[in-house]
Order: structure tokens, then C-alpha cells, then sequence
């Protein structure tokens, strides 16, 4: 299909000539012939059920002010309810290896989040910094297909930290970045990658599947081995636990996220990837590829059960609200919007701050629509909702700057 479908599609959603459904072949979208409306595709009925359940919790526009924090208590509610985290006693963690590095050290460390569980993490503390002289910190929270080591400037599996660390670390180097900055950074893996990969191979796929038939999911593991380093952090005496900041790049927006509702202490967040509404996208994704088969949205370690009908990710970074966040890859201006108003309501419009990819700065090329046309692939989706993604990666030229200013606060 070509581009001038999803533009004259996209124009028809806000008062345009164009039909979607005249736009758009009948096998784009999931529809039926049937006078009772009924479906004979499986697919099709479920998804009908999507539509006709939508977010309970979705952020109103024409919310109150004094209505905004019963409405985020009842978001963190909620989150603590999906997300399930475990109350066991974990143990203390220990330090496993201390390595010097140009401007700063370099330890590794151990924790315990659940019985039979070992976490390692890495924590990279400026030269000068001590009990004495603390400083802020951040957790680094990779994107899918990334490690603590990249994060942190050194080689790719070197768990040991034998030897040197990269000579020039990429912008994709979080942690790195942000001890350069002289802030303490420790940098996790994500449940069954880096360290945590089953005999030497990722498995998302086994890891998501058990959890899911336990009742629990792979973003209820993964936040909750998090929040134990992140509760962690807040003891360490060379750490300013007033100003420890969340960091997330793509996959890691959603610990993030999680972290932001459960935890009410955390300073400031780091939102590195584009921003959708999740549902939406399962249900405008239809167009059949050559073979038939419509697209599958988000791969297993994506799924919480009934997150989506309580939630979604805008209301979530809404319901962050006063504390200071940064969107650095765009999205559709309806869903910042949604969010901007958010924090209005709670009287700090200045603390929340986005940007779009680079080719789609300029507001005269991207779409601003109130919602996606229905009968589209991936490729289109991301036109639409303004997604550059051959340009993901961790934005510093946008993130240090405002980690300067943030702290001078």
C-alpha cells in the first residue's frame, strides 16, 4: 500500500474528504459481513472485545485538579496489583569485584532477589565521590538486545571486567554517559539477556511463557529485580537518595514505568524511546502480509494480562506527575498533550519535556491526528505515530543537557 493511503487515511480521522474504509482493501481490516455482527474469525472476536474494553484508568483531559491524586493512587494500585512483586526478605547483595577506571571505579555487585536467584549488577562511582561528598544517581535500564557491559563502556560479556573497557563507548552507553556527568550509575541486565541468558543464549520467549503460566509476567520479574537495586541504592551513603533519577532506553521504559508508579521517591525520569498508546496499536495493525498472516504487535515479554484494559503507556507517564520526565523519541502530539495537561493539573507544567526524532522536528511533516487509521502494517504505524526507528538510540545531545539543568535545581 502505498503512502499516499496512510496520508489520505490519516486525513480522514480529523475531518478530511477521504474514507478509511474506502481507502483502505476489506481484507486491511478485520470486519464482518454478518447482519448480526457477529464474527466468525476468532481473531476478530477478541479483538472486538479489546474495543469494547477499554482502559479503566485511561487519563481524562477534563479531570479536576482535586481529583488528580485519587486518580493516581488508584494508579499505583492498580500497578502494584498487575505487576505482583513478591514479599520475601532478600538478603543483603555483595560486592563481587572492584576494577579502576579513567575518572571513576567500576564495581560489580551481586543481589538476591528471589530464593535461588543471583542478580548481577554494575555500579560506576565518579573519583571524589564518597560519603563525605555524595552525589545523585541513576538506574540504567538497557532496551531489548542490550547489556549492563554496554551500558557501562565495557566489552560485551566480559562479566569479569577483565582487562580494559571500550576505548570510545557509543552514545548507547548510558551509564558511562552519566558518570562522565559525576553521577553515580549503576547499570542492570534485563530478565534472560546478558548475564541473565540461559546457556549463553537469550529466551525471552521460555522465560515470558512459564512466568505467564505462574500467574505472573516477564515485566512483573524484571521491575521487581530492579526495585531491589533501586531500594538498594537508596542506602549507600555516597548516593544523594533525594536526587536518584530512573534512566530506560526502548524495552526499558517499562520498568521504568513500573518503577515510577511503586516507588513515589524516585526523583526524575529518562523515557528513551517513542511514545504510543500500546492498544491502539493492536488494533489498527491488521493489514495481512503477502501470506495472509496480520501482524502480531508485541513479542511475549511485552504481555502483562490485564494490563491494557486498565492502562495504558501515556497515562502512565501522566500519572508520573510532578516529577521531572523527558520523552526523547517522539510519538503523536495527542498523546504528549494528554500528558502536558497532566502536568498542569499538578502544578508543574515545566517539569515535563519532549522531543521528536530529527525527521520529524519540523511539526509541518509529522502527523498530528487524534487517532490511527485501522488496516495498517508496522511500516505504516510508525510513519504515522511520527517513528524514525533506524534512529533508536539513547539521545544524549537531548538527555545530558537537561540532567544539567534538572540538577542545578
Amino acid at each position: 500500500m502505498k503512502f499516499a493511503f496512510i496520508i489520505a487515511s490519516a486525513l480522514s480521522v480529523f475531518g478530511g474528504s477521504v474514507s478509511v474504509a474506502a481507502s483502505v482493501p476489506v481484507d486491511s481490516l478485520i470486519t464482518t459481513s454478518r447482519p448480526d455482527g457477529r464474527f466468525v474469525s476468532s481473531r476478530g472476536v477478541v479483538q472486538q472485545m479489546m474495543k469494547e474494553n477499554p482502559p479503566v484508568l485511561a487519563f481524562d483531559r477534563n479531570m479536576k485538579a482535586a481529583e488528580f491524586p485519587r486518580w493516581q493512587s488508584s494508579m499505583k494500585d492498580a500497578m502494584k496489583r498487575l505487576m505482583r512483586h513478591p514479599s520475601v526478605e532478600v538478603p543483603a547483595p555483595r560486592l563481587v569485584k572492584t576494577v579502576a577506571r579513567n575518572g571513576y571505579r567500576l564495581e560489580k555487585w551481586e543481589s538476591y532477589p528471589l530464593p535461588g536467584a543471583v542478580v548481577p549488577y554494575l555500579v560506576m562511582i565518579p573519583d571524589g565521590v564518597d560519603a563525605s561528598h555524595p552525589a545523585p544517581a541513576v538506574l540504567c535500564i538497557p532496551g531489548f538486545g542490550q547489556t549492563k557491559e554496554l551500558l557501562a563502556g565495557e566489552v560485551q560479556g566480559n562479566f569479569n571486567l577483565d582487562g580494559q573497557p571500550v576505548a570510545e563507548p557509543g552514545k548507547n552507553s548510558m551509564a558511562y554517559h552519566f558518570v562522565r556527568k559525576g553521577l553515580v550509575a549503576v547499570a542492570v541486565d534485563n530478565v534472560s539477556f546478558g548475564e541473565l541468558m540461559d546457556n549463553g543464549r537469550p529466551d525471552y520467549l521460555n522465560t515470558s511463557r512459564m512466568l505467564l503460566e505462574m500467574g505472573w509476567s516477564y515485566l512483573g520479574l524484571t521491575s521487581w529485580q530492579d526495585r531491589v537495586v533501586l531500594d538498594w541504592m537508596k542506602t549507600l551513603p555516597q548516593v544523594d537518595r533525594e536526587r536518584i533519577i530512573v534512566s530506560g532506553f526502548s524495552l526499558g521504559t517499562e520498568p521504568l514505568m513500573v518503577l515510577g508508579l511503586l516507588d513515589d521517591s524516585i526523583y526524575a525520569f529518562v523515557y528513551n524511546d517513542f511514545l504510543c498508546t500500546t492498544r491502539e496499536r493492536i488494533l489498527v495493525m491488521t493489514k495481512p502480509d503477502g501470506n495472509g498472516n496480520r501482524p502480531f504487535p508485541n513479542s511475549i515479554e511485552h504481555l502483562i494480562p490485564e494490563f491494557l484494559t486498565t492502562f495504558d503507556f501515556p497515562d502512565i507517564v501522566a500519572a508520573l506527575a510532578p516529577r521531572p520526565v523527558i520523552c526523547t523519541e517522539g510519538g503523536l502530539d495527542r498523546d504528549f498533550h494528554k500528558i502536558a495537561k497532566a502536568y498542569e493539573l499538578s502544578g508543574a507544567p515545566g517539569n515535563f519535556t519532549y522531543h521528536h526524532y530529527a525527521k520529524y522536528a519540523d511539526p509541518t511533516v509529522r502527523m498530528d491526528i487524534k487517532e490511527v487509521p485501522a488496516g495498517v502494517d508496522r511500516t505504516q504505524f510508525f510513519r504515522i505515530v511520527n517513528c524514525d526507528s533506524p534512529s533508536h538510540y539513547f539521545k544524549t545531545e537531548w538527555i545530558l543537557p537537561w540532567v544539567d539543568e534538572l540538577l542545578k535545581k
